[in-house]
């Protein structure tokens, strides 16, 4: 009988002050988008893609970079659609961002697909950030190739 007492006390307690326990609700993101940036590097660089991609869907509603993040990591995980959405996100909301432009023309010559836009968006790259020409004029060069070829 003492073990049954024993038992129902520790029942009864449980019930009355184990619910009453403050409970930790977090309102805000203790982190900037900033810091969700560089965790997704982090993450990225460690082959955590869907980590990567959290934190940079975080970093998107206040940094624009983010999308190109975001496309980068779809278009390694061959998630082309999300890849061309998040491109594309990253330059209606930065339109001086010429890697994202690079990126997407890139993305539509792997895809052989879109092959005119790709180069236009080649050519605007090159025009926004001429310290990146050799990088964007490779991917213009590819694209025109790739269009001879067809």
């Amino acid at each position: 009988m003492t073990l049954v007492f024993f038992l129902c006390v520790i029942l009864f307690a449980l019930c009355t002050f184990g619910c009453a326990f403050p409970r930790i609700v977090i309102l805000d993101d203790p982190l900037s988008p900033e810091e969700h940036i560089n965790l997704g590097v982090a993450y990225e660089k460690q082959g955590e893609l869907d980590n990567a991609l959290n934190e940079y869907k975080k970093a998107s509603k206040e940094i624009p970079i983010a999308y190109l993040y975001m496309g980068n990591i779809y278009l390694r995980k061959n998630e082309d659609k999300n890849a061309v959405s998040s491109y594309k996100k990253a330059i209606r909301n930065d339109p001086n961002n010429a890697d994202a432009r690079n990126n997407l023309a890139w993305l539509y010559y792997l895809t052989k697909e879109n092959l005119d836009e790709a180069e236009n968006l080649a050519l605007e790259a090159i025009a926004l950030n001429p310290a990146k020409k050799d990088v964007y004029q490779d991917t213009l060069d590819k694209i025109r190739e790739m269009k001879n070829e067809l």
